[in-house]
């Protein structure tokens, strides 16, 4: 399986009009799919809410997971308890489900093909302490990549077999213990 890389900038997503606001999509598969027409596997799409009350579009073939990345909002499905959503706050719900959302956001959105496609969605938060424990756990990841068949490495491609941090990370100006505990992962044809 070969992989084509493509830098995307600002003009090349499709960004549309909804009752409530305006959806920009992010990426969506296969490719040519189209969501109008609601054949593709999953989408991923972010959405500016300007209206204070709106309503989810039906999507009874997709499971659905939502993040508030700006603002709150207050989700209700099938006129059910109010949920909370502050920012980066994940929810997974049925697109079946009748969804009204209170709020004023800016969302983030990933939509799977109910039985043909699954995902998950978590907001990550990078710190100094993040880093640290990257750092302690790189060796443990790495075999836990090695494991699932992920091809991953430490160090620098060019320093091969040896345990050395890469000299580029050094170079950049990152601790010694955190760049001993980078992962380079290299994708390919066979990985």
């Amino acid at each position: 399986m070969a992989f084509d890389f493509k830098k995307l900038t600002k003009q090349d997503y499709l960004t549309t009009t909804w009752s409530g606001g305006t959806t920009t999509q992010l990426a969506i598969f296969p490719p040519d799919a189209k969501y109008a027409e609601r054949d593709f596997l999953w989408r991923v799409s972010s959405a500016a809410v300007n209206l204070e009350e709106s309503d989810f579009t039906d999507l009874p073939d997709y499971e659905r997971l939502i993040a508030a990345l700006e603002g709150e909002m207050v989700l209700t499905h099938n006129g059910g308890e109010p949920i909370r959503l502050r920012p980066f706050q994940v929810h997974a719900f049925s697109g079946a489900e009748a969804t009204h959302s209170r709020g004023r956001c800016t969302d983030f959105n990933l939509m799977l093909r109910r039985g043909r496609a699954e995902g998950n969605m978590e907001a990550l938060q990078l710190t100094e302490q993040s880093l640290e424990l990257a750092s302690r756990e790189g060796e443990t990841l790495l075999l836990k990549l090695d494991k699932e068949g992920i091809c991953a490495s430490s160090g620098s491609a060019c320093a091969s077999g040896s345990l050395a941090p890469s000299h580029v990370l050094l170079s950049l100006g990152i601790p010694y213990e955190l760049a001993r505990g980078s992962l380079r992962l290299s994708i390919g044809e066979y990985n």
